[in-house]
């Protein structure tokens, strides 16, 4: 449990049960920055004594303020929220940045750990897949693009220090 250092009244539970509560509020008080400015400082610890040995559980979000005003959230890591609770899985979803330029479609994916031989990349229609397992990384991301009419033979891609660049021109 940690206590917001800006409110001291507030207690945040990040322990694995209260993993998702604690980020909506974290995700609203990115809001009310967003409106109001300033800054936010968080911090807290998830408790994964029950994890089977050798398995990690990863988990952020990335909180972006898109044209218009509009905030987009979008989580990364091996811990998904189930009916029954958070629950980690042996395949992360990777931290992915789109980028919609005039000619282009570039996709920045951080996938650390892999080869690049061990990294698949398919477009179908208007959804990138992406995945990749090498030994004890897997990683797996949908991503829905905006543009409807894309194809596989336009779509070069780069990979080096954890970082693939996908360019898919338009």
């Amino acid at each position: 449990m940690t206590k917001d250092k800006n409110n001291k009244g507030s207690d945040i539970d990040f322990g694995l049960g209260g993993l998702f509560d604690g980020i909506g509020k974290l995700v609203d008080l990115a809001s009310k920055l967003h409106e109001e400015g300033g800054e936010i400082k968080k911090e807290g610890s998830i408790d994964l004594d029950g994890l089977k040995k050798g398995m990690k559980g990863v988990y952020g979000f990335s909180v972006k303020s898109a044209a218009g005003g509009k905030t987009v959230v979008e989580p990364f890591g091996n811990i998904k929220k189930t009916p029954k609770g958070p629950k980690v899985e042996k395949v992360r979803e990777p931290i992915t940045d789109i980028f919609d330029e005039t000619d282009k479609i570039m996709v920045i994916v951080e996938m650390p750990g892999v080869n690049k031989k061990d990294i698949k990349i398919e477009l179908k229609g208007d959804i990138l897949e992406i995945s990749a397992n090498s030994g004890q990384k897997k990683y797996s991301k949908e991503v829905l693009l905006e543009t409807k009419s894309l194809k596989p033979e336009n779509m070069t891609s780069s990979y080096k220090n954890g970082m693939l660049e996908i360019n898919i021109k338009k």
